[in-house]
């Protein structure tokens, strides 16, 4: 096993390292969710912190981790016997973002249980995990369904596996750990709630401490060994500490004095319910004793609430994600009750005593919402170029940026109010991947049939199992109520379900469009299906036309908040090129289905249908619309034209299309205009 790099050798990142740290003293905390660009050292960190968990007491031969001085009583290994057990280190487990259901709860033997009636169970990672770390990287790409699982088991502690009747339970308790890149898209608000701390990590635009960064990277790259036996005593400092901070913890008193201090402020941030008073009230207890005192301070529950409530309070889905400060030390003045004022408008790294570990790079500072250009630092492999800058994929520069002179450009105008739209939704039965919009074959669903399995059977189907094996009976030498199962006999359950599919969004930003209250409104309805998008799981993309080309503004990808933040900057102006818009859609569209040929597309044109610039721009829009139709590409046009005098082009422009028109009005779910409006695009021709 290789050499972790060391967790002291970490450059920067206070705020990392201390949520960290929290949680190794005090696991009740809940857990941490760290969020930052790549190459910022959030993996780095996150492995380095295992080495630093005391080791733990476990049972003997016991699978599941249990406690030697108060085992689990429904261990699928035990009963165990109270007595001594053995020592072993705290385990860090890794969850892949691609894993299957059986990896991580556990595989029961279906074919042993109907035919002998032996519950045989393989552990999966949630066993692993048990009593130590479970780490998700990229935990905002998990699918789904392993995020419903996730959930359960750090609700109840437990984990289930459950097949056609026959259950297995046991102990799941760990130290939840993720992290993500927000621009690769945001967590669901389920799971974000379930972390107790949130750090937001960005790398430093200081010349000496980046030169520090890629040094020590160097010198761990060339000699692992020795790198880690040059912090070893750095280590074995930091892990004293958390042993003698985990002594300390329950002697910590939390007054009422700072008790009502964290209900204030949580009030003050409106989030929802009661998790995050209990998660900072655990924090600042943990601070406390981290600092090595037995009462909590104002500046604990200051520090706590930087940490906990940041991604926590009633926000839109687009907003970014932090704390007014201000206001923070407003309210921790208002009820401070006389010990606040190291809390009130101090440094952010007053989380502790102050005067243990002067040095910026030791473990013990921190001070919650990290500046965006501030100091901290780090590095997952030694690169400095992957810090704060936002890769320029495609042409998304182009998107918010001035055009030359003489292009005829208006400023951006601000997006009207995001409304609940109508389920959009791509015809026939797809399978791709999990989300909640179009049908289609999933692992999850409701049951539609059964048909052998291919490969390991996950989902058994009893009744087409015992259907296939009855006939056989006799000729298998049955003598006693008990059925003769094979192999041969054993049926999968095929399931029927949603999937999430690649939105792709194609706005007219002519000068057609730029009257200021009406690109209001079309921005206020891309923002509103930009909202259902994130709601139903889906990729998205954005292409505009305006003046001679189409652009794209954004490539596919799962961050609709990114998609928000070029619609909100899109200027409009210049000339209809539609035809060009639809040739550069259609080009995104074929470069993704060789990306991701399972996933399926839906074009959403924004436009009033007008087409100008060049010789015969209607019939060139034309003959590009019909690209789409031809490849069955499902499609809707929302007909922004208004006034008196309307020419019904954007429903023409559907029609070459394959696909349906709505208008903004119809596009309302609340509007009494129809019901929920499937996209009908070629659905003939695939039925």
């Amino acid at each position: 096993m290789s050499t972790p790099f060391p967790f002291t050798a970490v450059v920067g990142q206070d705020d990392l390292r201390l949520a960290l740290l929290l949680n190794a003293v005090s696991p009740a905390v809940g857990g941490v969710l760290v969020r930052g660009e790549k190459g910022t050292a959030k993996s780095t960190a996150v492995r380095a912190l295992s080495a630093l968990m005391p080791e733990v007491d476990v049972v003997a031969g016991c699978r599941f981790s249990c406690a030697p001085a108060a085992p689990d009583p429904a261990c699928p290994d035990g009963p165990h016997e109270v007595g001594a057990g053995v020592q072993r280190p705290a385990r860090m487990v890794e969850l892949p973002v691609g894993a299957s259901e059986d990896r991580l709860v556990g595989a029961l033997d279906i074919e042993r249980a109907l035919a002998e009636g032996v519950k045989a169970f393989e552990p999966g990672l949630l066993a692993d995990a048990h009593r130590g770390i479970l780490y998700v990287d990229e935990v905002n790409l998990l699918h789904d369904h392993l995020v419903d699982l996730l959930l359960d088991a750090a609700a109840m502690g437990a984990s289930y596996v459950e097949r056609e009747g026959v259950s297995v339970r046991h102990a799941a308790r760990f130290l939840l750990v993720g992290t993500m890149n927000p621009e690769e898209g945001e967590l669901r608000p389920q799971l974000l709630d379930r972390f107790g701390l949130t750090v937001e990590v960005a790398a430093s635009r200081e010349p000496d401490q980046r030169v520090e960064v890629v040094r020590r990277r160097l010198a761990y790259d060339d000699d692992p060994d020795g790198f880690a036996g040059r912090w070893a005593d750095e280590e074995t400092s930091v892990r004293a500490r958390i042993v003698a901070a985990r002594k300390l913890l329950p002697s910590v008193v939390l007054g009422d004095g700072p008790l009502r201090q964290i209900a204030a402020t949580c009030a003050a941030f409106e989030v929802d319910g009661m998790r995050a008073d209990i998660v900072m009230a655990r924090t600042a207890t943990t601070l406390a004793a981290w600092a090595g005192r037995t009462e909590v301070l104002a500046e604990d529950v200051r520090q706590a609430a930087l940490l906990a409530l940041p991604h926590r309070r009633r926000r839109n889905p687009f907003d970014a994600p932090g704390l007014d400060e201000d206001k923070l030390d407003e309210t921790l003045e208002e009820f401070g009750g006389g010990d606040g004022s190291n809390g009130s408008g101090g440094s952010d790294d007053s989380g502790d005593s102050g005067d243990e570990d002067p040095d910026p790079d030791g473990p013990d500072g921190g001070g919650g919402q990290p500046p965006q250009e501030g100091p901290d630092s780090g590095n997952d492999d030694g690169s400095g170029e992957s810090s704060g800058e936002v890769p320029a994929q495609g042409e998304p520069s182009e998107s918010g940026q001035a055009p030359s002179p003489g292009a005829g450009e208006q400023a951006p105008v601000r997006a009207a109010e995001p409304f609940r739209t109508k389920v959009l939704s791509v015809p026939g039965l797809g399978e791709g991947a999990a989300g909640r919009r179009s049908r289609a074959r999933t692992e999850h669903g409701r049951t539609t049939g059964a048909r052998r399995p291919q490969g390991a059977l996950t989902k058994l189907h009893l009744a087409a199992t015992v259907q296939a094996a009855a006939p056989h009976q006799r000729a298998r030498g049955r003598s006693g109520p008990g059925l003769v199962v094979r192999r041969d006999d054993l049926r999968q359950a095929t399931r029927e379900g949603r999937e999430g599919n690649l939105v792709l969004f194609v706005v007219d930003a002519s000068g057609s469009m730029a009257a200021r209250q009406r690109m209001s409104a079309v921005k206020g309805a891309v923002l509103s299906l930009l909202l259902d998008a994130y709601q139903r799981r889906d990729k998205v993309g954005l292409v505009t036309f305006r003046g001679s080309t189409g652009e794209v503004a954004l490539p596919p990808t799962s961050s609709v908040d990114a998609a928000a933040v070029r619609l909100e900057s899109l200027p409009t102006g210049g000339r209809t090129p539609l035809a060009a818009g639809l040739l550069r859609a259609h080009d995104v569209l074929r470069v993704e289905r060789l990306r991701d040929p399972a996933r399926r597309a839906l074009m959403v044109v924004v436009t009033d249908g007008r087409a100008t610039g060049g010789p015969e721009p209607v019939n060139l829009a034309g003959r590009a619309a019909r690209l789409f139709a031809a490849d069955g590409v499902a499609s809707v046009v929302v007909d922004c034209e208004s006034g008196p005098v309307r020419l019904g082009l954007a429903g023409q422009l559907a029609g070459e299309l394959g696909g349906t028109a709505v208008t903004l009005d119809e596009l309302r779910a609340d509007s009494i205009a129809g019901l929920v409006r499937d996209v009908q695009g070629n659905s003939r021709r695939a039925a």
